[in-house]
């Protein structure tokens, strides 16, 4: 409810829900979500449900409506070392993930979701070792560069469809626009300018 409460308030074109995955040596960014919850053990609230569903007239699964492969990539381009992941498991990730892309759905918003893994943070894995870990300044680039590259594609796949777009335009589009240019009002985007041959 906290999530699906934030979207109605804030009106995103993009959900990006970050979760931990320790063990992973990657960042992870999962592809599909399924209408499962069957925990190993209980959760911080002490609820342990077993092989119930997520949402009991939900669909099996629901896939990421970001570009997974797009976002991966440009993790990778950051140096920073990413997976497509195709389990987010059964526990509270995975039942977040299944439950904004129900609501999202079920709302028919048109905001676009995924669900990325993160390691241990290096401060976390002192008390397991051997385990993979990833310094939180690194995972914070990785998240940034998702987030630009899923916005980067809504842009682009508004370019192509440009001469359909206007003050009537509703949506994912619309949003990805009006995010954008509040991210360029704000100095965090800049247009690149073409000087001489360059």
């Amino acid at each position: 409810e906290t999530v699906a409460a934030a979207i109605e308030r804030h009106r995103p074109a993009l959900v990006i829900c970050i979760g931990q995955a320790g063990g992973r040596a990657q960042m992870s960014v999962e592809r599909v979500a399924i209408n499962v919850d069957d925990a190993r053990i209980a959760d911080n609230a002490g609820s342990q449900p077993v092989d119930e569903p997520v949402a009991p007239a939900g669909p099996a699964a629901y896939f990421a409506t970001v570009p997974v492969k797009a976002m991966t990539a440009a993790i990778r381009e950051a140096g920073i070392p990413a997976e497509v992941s195709n389990s987010a498991g059964t526990f509270v990730c995975n039942h977040l993930f299944y439950g904004v892309l129900h609501f999202l759905a079920a709302s028919r918003r048109r905001a676009r979701a995924g669900f990325m893994h993160v390691p241990w943070l290096e401060s976390q894995a002192i008390a397991r070792p051997g385990e993979h870990a990833m310094a939180l300044a690194t995972m914070v680039r990785g998240v940034e560069a998702a987030i630009a590259a899923a916005l980067e594609t809504a842009i682009d796949a508004a370019w192509e469809t440009r001469d359909q777009i206007g003050p009537a335009t509703k949506g994912a589009v619309r949003d990805a626009v009006e995010q954008t240019l509040d991210a360029l009002a704000a100095g965090k985007l800049r247009v690149a300018e073409k000087r001489g041959s360059e």
